[in-house]
């Protein structure tokens, strides 16, 4: 491709090379570590540089399509498109790094000794945990604000949000990118994590790969590549911000103080809407059923995934093969605890606005604290909150059409939302912590609670109760079933 290319080698550590020997089942003296670094001048080389960075190695026994075939496909793509366009103001430098499985080694000898680091001023990392679906940009460096008004203008239809940002800095997980993190290096980190029965598999083969999760990361990647090479000064450090996709079309970004703004436009809505108008035990009521309804499906959801056999020792690669039956057993076991809590607010009189004030009491409470601690992790409440505020007010001064139209948008946008994070939580830590669909759930059982025709409770229980075996059969299934094929040949079962 033209580039300046060299394979500066290293020496595997020795825990590297015990992983190595655990591998293959017999000791042998370990290979050496080639990097693959390339660079793509630009018209202005005292300009800090732009790394793309993917790994070439896989786990012993993976084919590695995905992990991380995918990054260098990516890279490698990127490269020549961004090659035909001419050259670029600042150079491109292009790392394929050795021995990330066996613990980062080829990144850290990159960074700890290669005098190209110092060039560097941004990084770009590409990674995956599965063989498919959208990818994401989850993970970026510290103070990111200027980085991240930079992606939001550059990417189209992105895929990224603060909150998995935040979640990842409190994970034991790492990539490449964690090494030139703690050094300080900006950047930004790509995955996708669909089909994740293909981590590490025997059968993560190219054609086993999500043609389209492909696509889509070397799309998202060449988009913020482009916008880096070409911006006369790289964005420096600036407060963190709260950023979400939405829907996977736009990206929403706003500074993190801005959410004490929205939550109390969110709570005013709902005291509005309340004020005179309701009786101190419609709120308590209403609170009441929110906690019910978090608590009920945390115990389900909880329960369910003992019964699918995470009560005794897993596989792990067995558990993520297992994701797409036990996303379809939390959905059924959150529609149960919802058909309960319907039950209960039918019942309750679902129109009244002390009770839809008081469903929404403790959320407000938990995005107060959330805003509080974590203020970049705190909009899946926020927003979702400040939506049926609104919505709640317009009921009140608008008239019931306006304030049931008004419900109806707010329920289709938080609600549609909450079921996609919901989907993405599953799919991350499902296997180990369904409960965490529990939230994602009562924040859009409050947007619908306005719109919810009357239902007796006996129809709910039993609702509820085939919902219930529905699940239960499917817990079974993943408990009873073989071991997954796709599972990878290091692991303990093999």
């Amino acid at each position: 491709m033209g580039l300046e290319v060299s394979t500066p080698g290293g020496t595997m550590s020795v825990k590297a090379a015990q992983r190595l020997d655990l591998w293959r089942g017999h000791p042998a003296p370990p290979p050496p570590l080639v990097n693959v670094v390339g660079i793509l001048p630009g018209k202005d080389s005292s300009l800090p540089a732009v790394l793309l960075m993917a790994h070439h190695d896989s786990v012993w026994g993976s084919p590695g399509a995905a992990d991380d075939g995918a990054g260098v496909a990516s890279a490698l793509e990127t490269i020549r498109l961004i090659k035909a366009n001419g050259q670029q103001r600042r150079d491109l430098i292009v790392l394929f790094s050795d021995g990330e499985e066996l613990g980062l080694e080829g990144a850290k000898a990159f960074f700890a000794g290669d005098p190209r680091r110092a060039h560097v001023g941004v990084i770009v990392n590409m990674e995956t945990r599965g063989g498919g679906g959208r990818t994401s940009m989850f993970e970026t460096g510290g103070d990111n604000g200027a980085m991240m008004h930079l992606f939001g203008q550059a990417v189209r239809r992105p895929v990224s949000t603060s909150l998995s940002v935040f979640i990842y800095q409190h994970l034991p997980n790492s990539t490449d990118y964690t090494v030139a993190k703690k050094l300080g290096y900006p950047g930004f980190n790509f995955a996708f994590i669909g089909r994740p029965s293909q981590y590490h598999s025997p059968l993560a083969t190219p054609d086993a790969l999500d043609q389209g999760a492909l696509q889509d990361m070397g799309r998202q990647v060449l988009d913020l590549t482009r916008a880096l090479l070409a911006t006369p000064a790289l964005p420096g450090k600036a407060p963190d911000r709260v950023f979400f996709d939405a829907f996977g079309l736009v990206l929403i970004s706003y500074a993190a103080w801005l959410g004490w703004v929205l939550l109390g436009l969110g709570a005013i809505g709902y005291g509005i809407a309340a004020f005179g108008r309701a009786r101190l035990g419609e709120v308590v009521r209403g609170g009441g059923i929110t906690l019910a309804l978090f608590v009920g499906a945390g115990a389900l959801l909880y329960a369910g995934n003992l019964v699918s056999g995470a009560d005794g020792k897993v596989n792990y690669y067995d558990r993520l093969a297992a994701i797409p039956r036990l996303e379809v057993q939390a959905l059924l076991l959150c529609l149960a605890a919802a058909a309960l809590a319907w039950g209960l607010i039918a019942v309750a009189r679902a129109g009244s606005a002390g009770l839809t004030a008081g469903m929404a009491v403790p959320l407000l409470l938990l995005g107060l604290f959330a805003q509080a601690t974590a203020p970049t992790a705190a909009f899946p409440i926020i927003v979702p909150l400040l939506l049926g505020g609104v919505a709640a007010a317009l009921w009140r001064f608008a008239g019931e059409r306006a304030g049931a139209v008004a419900s109806l948008i707010a329920a289709m946008l938080g609600g549609g939302y909450m079921i996609a994070l919901g989907f993405q939580l599953i799919q991350a830590v499902g296997p180990t912590t369904p409960m965490v669909a529990a939230l994602p759930l009562a924040l859009a059982a409050v947007l619908a609670a306005p719109l919810i025709p009357t239902i007796s409770r006996r129809a709910a229980l039993a609702t509820a109760g085939l919902l219930i075996v529905l699940a239960l059969a499917i817990a079974l299934w993943v408990r009873l079933d073989a071991l997954a094929p796709s599972v990878a040949v290091y692991s303990s079962d093999h």
